[in-house]
């Protein structure tokens, strides 16, 4: 009889150093083509709102970094939240991010799916290690996103007990996050030109916050319904005048002939006041 010992998990070994200036960070190419439209709008609606701040930090496809287990891991989320970090000093070029040492941890990641992998949930407990569980044990990202704009479909996992736990969403199909006070959804319309299933902003109200284009696009047509009213409210006051010079022509006419009559009863001897 052979005695079997299962071996015990050991918890990972986490600690957080900065990336050395001289680290190369990975380079891989887009495998999404929807990708930097898709994380743009995201930043687009909150900025155009008037929503970020100058502590925070936001960015698609960025690095972030842990030591786990005395070997360097880095993970570039498509899009992610970071509600306060350290400032750099004035032309100092942040490169990567290191929850603990240069600010809060990560408060928000986001993933969207290509049509050829599905690594986003990959719960690899060894190194390089899978992003789901990067994301869940290592970095404890509060609010994990997954989207597939080909589906579509939308997933949203909150850390509750270290564990991800995926969320059910409103009766308008959103979901609140609430490491930024707002809703996120999909939406299926039109953006510089690309047709397609976006990811976009609720506020608690239920009010849509506005892309920067649809909000200069709000604007001209409010310019152009001021424009259409000024140029209105010019032809009513020209109408009036018109009314106005008319009237005053009909009783130059009628004082006109009053004198005139005046005039050729007196020629007949007739006092026209008697």
């Amino acid at each position: 009889m052979v005695l079997q010992i299962n071996p015990t998990k050991q918890e990972p070994i986490v600690t957080w150093e900065k990336l050395p200036s001289d680290f190369i960070l990975p380079d891989d190419p887009v495998e999404n083509i929807q990708q930097p439209p898709l994380a743009a709008a995201l930043t687009d609606a909150l900025g155009s709102n008037d929503r970020i701040q100058p502590e925070m930090l936001i960015a698609s496809n960025f690095a972030i970094a842990a030591t786990v287990n005395q070997k360097t891991v880095v993970k570039a989320p498509d899009w992610m939240y970071v509600p306060r970090i350290l400032l750099l000093p004035e032309g100092v070029i942040r490169r990567s991010y290191t929850p603990s040492v240069e600010g809060d941890r990560i408060a928000i990641a986001m993933e969207f799916l290509s049509e050829t992998d599905a690594g986003e949930y990959s719960v690899r407990a060894k190194y390089p290690y899978g992003k789901l569980y990067c994301y869940e044990q290592i970095w404890q990202i509060p609010t994990y996103v997954i989207f597939d704009p080909y589906e579509p479909d939308l997933e949203v996992r909150c850390l509750q007990e270290n564990q991800y736990v995926l969320q059910s969403p409103t009766a308008e199909g959103r979901y609140w996050i609430p490491e930024i006070n707002l809703f996120l959804g999909i939406w299926y319309g039109t953006r510089l030109g690309a047709t397609m299933h976006w990811l976009r902003w609720w506020d608690a109200a239920g009010n849509l916050l506005l892309w920067s284009s649809e909000q200069s696009e709000l604007e001209r047509q409010r310019a152009e319904q001021e424009r259409q009213r000024a140029e209105q409210e010019r032809q009513r006051a020209e109408q009036e005048r018109q009314r106005a010079e008319s009237a005053i022509g009909q009783l130059e006419s009628e004082r006109r002939r009053s004198e005139a009559l005046a005039a050729k009863l007196r020629e007949l001897g007739i006092d026209p006041n008697a």
